[in-house]
C-alpha cells in the first residue's frame, strides 16, 4: 500500500538563518526524516508548494485539493503549517470522500532537533494505513476528524472543537 506524501511547507521545513534570526524555507526534510525513522512504509513523496500557513491562499487550498482528489493512492498525508491546518482540512473534508487524508505539522521546526514533527510524521503515517476514509488532522498521538478540530493557541496544542 503506497502512501502520497504531500509537502505544503509550515514550521515542518523551516531553517534558521543564524545571520539576521529568522526562519525560512529552502528544501523539505521529509527525506531525512523518513531515513531517520527507519520508515520502511512505500512513500511517494511530492512538494506541492513551501509556504507558511498563515500566508496560504484558498488558491494554495484548491492545488492541494486538486492534487489529492487526482492522486492515485487512497491513502495521503500532507505536512502543512499548523496555524491554518484545521482550514485546509475543512476544504478537502467537504471534497474527499473516498480517500484517507491526514494532515500534519509541527510546532517547532525539525532542523531545530528537537521538533515534535518526526513523531507528528510517523504517526500521520499510521494513521493513514489504519483509518478509515475521510480526512483527518495528526498530532501528538491523537487524530482529529476534519469536523471537529482547532488548535488551542493558548495551550500550543490541537483538541476537539466541540468535545
Amino acid at each position: 500500500m503506497a502512501i502520497r506524501l504531500f509537502i505544503t511547507g509550515g514550521t515542518f521545513d523551516k531553517d534558521y538563518d543564524e545571520i539576521n534570526g529568522k526562519l525560512f524555507f529552502k528544501d523539505t526534510h521529509i527525506r531525512q526524516m523518513l531515513n531517520l525513522g527507519r520508515c520502511r512504509v512505500d512513500v511517494m513523496v511530492r512538494t506541492l508548494m513551501m509556504v507558511d500557513s498563515l500566508e496560504m491562499t484558498e488558491s494554495d487550498r484548491h492545488i492541494i485539493l486538486e492534487n489529492c482528489l487526482k492522486a492515485k493512492e487512497d491513502r495521503i498525508v500532507i505536512t502543512h503549517g499548523t496555524d491554518t491546518m484545521s482550514e485546509t482540512a475543512k476544504v478537502l473534508g467537504s471534497a474527499i470522500k473516498n480517500k484517507t487524508v491526514v494532515l500534519t505539522g509541527a510546532m517547532v521546526p525539525y532542523a531545530f532537533g528537537s521538533s515534535d514533527g518526526l513523531f507528528n510524521l510517523g504517526s500521520a503515517l499510521s494513521f493513514a494505513q489504519s483509518l478509515p476514509p475521510g480526512v483527518y488532522i495528526a498530532m501528538n498521538g491523537y487524530f482529529f476528524h476534519w469536523d471537529n478540530v482547532r488548535k488551542n493557541r493558548s495551550a500550543g496544542i490541537f483538541e476537539p472543537e466541540h468535545p
